[in-house]
């Protein structure tokens, strides 16, 4: 037999190389692929669910944390008013004291109601409560004065011309506004 292709003639069939089949080497078999992939959806799943057992942890945390954050504001606030509530305590003990005197003088009575007031300016600076008594003249300021009236007088305008109650903060919050007249030009 002629070969057509003298290339080939001194090819011997025993070194030449027959292609292998590469792909059946190198795709797995349906069954590996698919306990592949169950493998692989078991691994997700066992990720996801350890994700959301970190997540409800972490929501009950912070719910925890947010409910704590209540009640300590609940305390602070009632052991707040039990301070003050304590400290006013000995002012209306001195008011009970001068109910029961049986004779009591104009005098004594003055000495008592001034001891009294002094009692209770005392508990007013230990809780940070200011009296606001605006001068005479001074310019009106809504959020410390309340204006119920205007009068005539020898002053600038919107000046204090009287105050007809004193007005009150608390740590700097405004619990009164003083209560004054102003004046406007004749």
């Amino acid at each position: 037999m002629s070969n057509p292709n003298p290339e080939n003639e001194n090819l011997n069939p025993e070194t030449v190389e027959t292609p292998v089949e590469t792909d059946a080497v190198a795709e797995e078999t349906p069954v590996q692929e698919e306990e592949s992939l169950e493998s692989r959806l078991a691994a997700a799943e066992q990720k996801a669910a350890e994700m959301q057992d970190a997540f409800l942890r972490a929501k009950a945390e912070g719910e925890n944390i947010r409910r704590h954050a209540q009640e300590d504001i609940a305390k602070a606030h009632k052991f707040a008013v039990e301070n003050f509530a304590k400290a006013m305590l000995a002012v209306k003990d001195s008011m009970e004291m001068a109910i029961k005197t049986d004779a009591p003088t104009v005098e004594s009575i003055k000495v008592g109601v001034e001891a009294t007031l002094r009692q209770l300016t005392q508990v007013f600076e230990q809780n940070r409560i200011v009296e606001i008594v605006p001068a005479q003249g001074e310019k009106l300021d809504p959020n410390k004065h309340q204006a119920i009236s205007t009068v005539e007088a020898d002053q600038e305008n919107n000046t204090i011309v009287t105050v007809l109650q004193k007005g009150y903060t608390l740590s700097d919050r405004l619990l009164r506004p003083a209560i004054v007249t102003v004046a406007k030009k004749a």
